[in-house]
């Protein structure tokens, strides 16, 4: 496959710039992968008509955290933002950050955050052409630091969304339900669909539930420069599956029930964890695995997809999922739905619409 494959015309007003008004009433497009039929429902909950008791759908439990902070540069006062990547090491408070602009950070030079000036940082290596490995000066407790360090920092959403007048809002838009073990920078926007009230639902048909932890980074947003996609190297997203996730989806593969993968993080995690014989072993440890057509899935017989952006690395595992003809098909179908509607359209991106892919 080639990266021109996956081009597409996408209007800016065509991204959503703030989620659903309630989670689970965005709109949903159902693709069926062997018919080929494409079915349009207007609410997300509809959902609930495609499962029976004791299927299994599998989320990302990663946390999004406040990942953007803005300093000055010592001397000069330059406005400079860091984006926190991960941490490198507690005990030295290093992190791995990209920084802009870039051309203005250099080794040894130190960053003041906060109103007073309360937190500090050095610059001690650069990593990449716009990344760098920095030192924050902090004697405290480790939580402390954690603590003081979130709080400088706001909700890590796209940059061409609008944001909240409420920081807290933001970061709440921005988290799905079910988040529980901190590590990410994006949210697994699928999963951004499902409310309490949903799973409460789901719950009460009988489906049951598998979570494992694909830590998002921006490695899936990069943009990709090589027209041949076998040459494209994705970063290293730290991920864990633990025994009771492997239980639960390998009793539902015994019995033949439908396994879910809500979204491409999921996907890639399950894809990356599964042994030889298709059945999900645990995992701890990192995966940088690349996911595009063609490609032979082993687990889930259905996935939850968002409407994604031209050339994305999202948009190639999802075709590889569905069939890119089809798929493909149901994206120029999505563009021209209702399409001088703006209330009732389909809308791309973070905060956009829910694509449901069955293989059956």
């Amino acid at each position: 496959m080639k990266l021109s494959q996956f081009k597409f015309k996408l209007s800016e007003e065509r991204v959503a710039q703030y989620p659903a008004r309630f989670r689970d009433e965005c709109r949903l497009m159902v693709v069926h992968a062997k018919s080929g039929i494409i079915e349009h429902r207007e609410s997300f909950r509809d959902i609930l008509e495609y499962f029976d008791e004791g299927d299994v759908f599998v989320f990302n439990d990663t946390k999004v955290f406040p990942a953007r902070l803005y300093g000055n540069k010592e001397k000069t006062g330059a406005r400079i933002e860091v984006f926190l990547l991960r941490e490198l090491n507690r005990e030295m408070r290093l992190w791995d950050v990209l920084v802009d602009p870039a051309r203005k950070i250099r080794i040894g030079n130190k960053l003041y955050f906060g109103e007073n000036e309360s937190m500090v940082a050095e610059v001690i290596d650069n990593t990449t052409s716009r990344g760098r490995t920095l030192r924050f000066l902090y004697d405290g407790p480790h939580e402390e630091f954690k603590r003081q360090l979130y709080a400088l920092g706001e909700a890590p959403i796209p940059k061409k969304l609008l944001r909240r007048e409420s920081e807290k809002s933001d970061l709440d838009d921005f988290q799905c339900i079910f988040a529980q073990k901190e590590g990410a920078v994006t949210a697994p926007t699928a999963g951004l669909h499902f409310s309490p009230q949903l799973m409460k639902m789901m719950e009460i048909k009988g489906l049951n539930f598998a979570f494992v932890t694909l830590h998002c980074g921006l490695g899936c947003f990069r943009d990709i420069d090589v027209e041949d996609l076998t040459k494209h190297k994705m970063d290293s997203e730290e991920m864990h599956v633990e025994a009771q996730a492997c239980k639960i989806i390998n009793e539902a593969k015994d019995k033949e029930r439908r396994i879910v993968a809500v979204g491409t993080t999921v996907q890639r995690a399950l894809e990356t964890a599964v042994s030889a014989d298709g059945r999900l072993k645990e995992f701890d440890g990192w995966t940088n695995k690349f996911i595009f057509p063609d490609y032979d899935f082993h687990l889930a017989s259905a996935m939850i997809a968002n409407f994604y952006m031209p050339y994305s690395t999202l948009l190639m595992l999802t075709c590889a999922y569905g069939g890119y003809d089809l798929v493909m098909k149901a994206y120029k179908e999505a563009l021209k739905f209702n399409e001088n509607d703006p209330e009732k359209r389909y809308r791309f991106g973070t905060y956009g619409d829910a694509m449901l892919i069955l293989q059956d």
